[in-house]
C-alpha cells in the first residue's frame, strides 16, 4: 500500500502538471560543480604501518538542461559526474551519483532517476554543511583508513548522519509538495537500496555478505521515505527544522541452500538550526534501531547518532565547532558487544574569493569496537587543511 501510494501521488502530480504543456524547443544548459583538495596530519594510537600524512581530492561536474512550457511547467534533467577515487592510472574513472529527470509546477516537484533519498538531500545536520570549519557533515574520518578502528567499520559508519540508506544513490521516484507557510513535504520510493541507473534487479535474495559476517542485511527492498522541512524568519531570528522517516524490507542473503534473515528497515532523522546576528546553533539526532541486524542471535546497541554544533560568521570568516556521538552493535552484531565513537571538531573557513574557500580543521576522536572476539580501541587527532572551489 505504501509503495502504491508513492507511485500514485507522483504519477498524478506529473500528469496534472503536464496537461496541455507546450514545450519550448530550446533548453538552457547550466554547467556547474565543485572540487576540493584536502591534506591531513594524523596522530593516532593504533597506527602501525601507517604514515602520518595524506592528501586527497575530488572533482564533480553538474549538467542541468532545463526548459519551461507555455503553461508554466518547468522540466529538465540533472547529471552529476564524479572523478572516482582509486590508486593508479588503471583505476581512475568517472561515475555518477545523480542522473534524473524532473518536472516542477503548481502541483509540486517530481524527480525520477538516480538520486539520494529525502533526508540525505534535504535533512538538516548542523549549522555548517560543507565538511570544514567543524561541520558534522564531513569525511574527515576517512583519513583513518587502514587503521583497525576504520577497517572494523565504526569510523566509516559514524559518517552516516541521515536515515540508514538515504545516502545510497539509487533509482528513486520522489514527489515534493509546493512550499506552504515555510513547510515543504516529500515522499520517495526505491525498489532496491543498491540498484541505480540502467540496472534491473528483481531478485528477492542476495549472495553478497556485508562485512564478511552475514550479520548485516546486504540491501533493502521497497524502500520508502517520508518527511519534510520547515523554515521561518522572525525578525532577525531564523529557524529551520527537518524530520524524515525511512522504511523498507530487508533482502535475504543466501549461500547455496542456507538463508540469513535480517530485520527490516526503520530509521528516522530530526534536526534543527537557529540563527541570529551571524551566529547559528544546531542539533541533529538519527536512529536506525536494529535495521539490517540478523534476526537469529543479533542484538546490541541501536544504530544512532547525535550532533550538537555552532558557528559564527564574521565577514569572510566562519568559526565553528561541534560534538558528535555514534553508537551501534559493532562490526558483527551476532556477537555480544557494541561500538561507539566520539568526535570533537573545531575549525575556521576563510572565503578567499567568490566560490573559493580555504579552511583549517582540528578533530579529536576516541572510539571502541567491543566485539568480544576482537575488541579494538583507538584515539587520536586529525589536523586537516581544506581548499574548495564551487562554480
Amino acid at each position: 500500500m505504501k509503495r502504491s501510494l508513492v507511485l500514485g501521488c507522483a504519477a498524478l502530480a506529473l500528469c496534472a502538471g503536464s496537461s496541455a504543456a507546450l514545450a519550448q524547443t530550446k533548453f538552457d544548459v547550466t554547467i556547474g560543480g565543485d572540487a576540493y583538495f584536502q591534506g591531513a596530519y594524523v596522530d593516532q594510537k593504533q597506527d602501525a604501518g601507517l604514515r602520518s600524512t595524506e592528501l586527497r581530492n575530488r572533482f564533480r561536474v553538474v549538467l542541468t538542461p532545463t526548459a519551461k512550457a507555455d503553461n508554466g511547467l518547468e522540466y529538465g534533467a540533472r547529471l552529476r559526474l564524479r572523478a572516482v577515487n582509486g590508486p593508479g592510472a588503471v583505476n581512475r574513472s568517472l561515475d555518477n551519483d545523480r542522473a534524473y529527470i524532473f518536472a516542477k509546477g503548481a502541483f509540486g516537484t517530481v524527480q525520477a532517476g538516480t538520486i539520494n533519498g529525502l533526508s540525505d538531500e534535504y535533512g538538516l545536520i548542523g549549522p555548517n554543511v560543507e565538511g570544514i570549519a567543524g561541520s558534522a557533515d564531513n569525511s574527515t574520518l576517512d583519513f583513518l583508513t587502514g587503521s583497525p578502528i576504520y577497517d572494523a567499520g565504526i569510523a566509516g559508519r559514524a559518517t552516516n548522519f541521515r536515515n540508514l540508506v538515504s545516502g545510497n544513490a539509487a533509482t528513486r521516484l520522489i514527489y515534493l509538495t509546493p512550499t506552504f507557510a515555510g513547510f515543504q513535504g516529500g515522499i520517495s520510493y526505491a525498489p532496491r537500496s543498491d540498484d541505480a541507473n540502467n540496472s534491473v534487479n528483481r531478485r528477492k535474495y542476495s549472495t553478497v555478505a556485508v562485512g564478511g559476517f552475514g550479520a548485516y542485511a546486504p540491501s533493502f527492498q521497497d524502500v520508502g521515505e517520508v518527511g519534510g522541512i520547515y523554515s521561518r524568519e522572525i525578525g532577525p531570528v531564523t529557524f529551520e527544522a527537518s524530520g524524515f522517516y525511512e522504511f523498507g524490507t530487508a533482502t535475504k542473503e543466501t549461500t547455496g541452500t542456507a538463508f540469513n534473515n535480517f530485520k527490516d528497515l526503520s530509521s528516522y532523522n530530526i534536526g534543527a538550526n537557529i540563527g541570529f546576528a551571524g551566529a547559528k546553533i544546531g542539533a541533529m539526532y538519527r536512529n536506525a534501531g536494529k535495521s539490517g541486524y540478523c534476526k537469529a542471535g543479533c542484538g546490541g546497541h541501536d544504530q544512532d547518532t547525535w550532533i550538537v554544533g555552532a558557528n559564527y560568521t564574521l565577514g569572510p570568516v566562519i568559526l565553528a565547532a561541534n560534538y558528535q556521538r555514534y553508537e551501534d552493535a559493532g562490526s558483527n552484531p551476532s556477537v555480544s558487544g557494541n561500538a561507539y565513537l566520539d568526535l570533537y571538531q573545531a575549525g575556521v573557513t576563510y572565503t578567499v574569493a567568490p566560490g573559493l574557500t580555504a579552511g583549517l580543521e582540528y578533530s579529536y576522536f576516541r572510539g571502541k569496537e567491543k566485539d568480544v572476539t576482537a575488541p579494538i580501541s583507538d584515539r587520536g587527532s586529525i589536523i586537516m587543511i581544506d581548499t574548495r572551489l564551487a562554480f
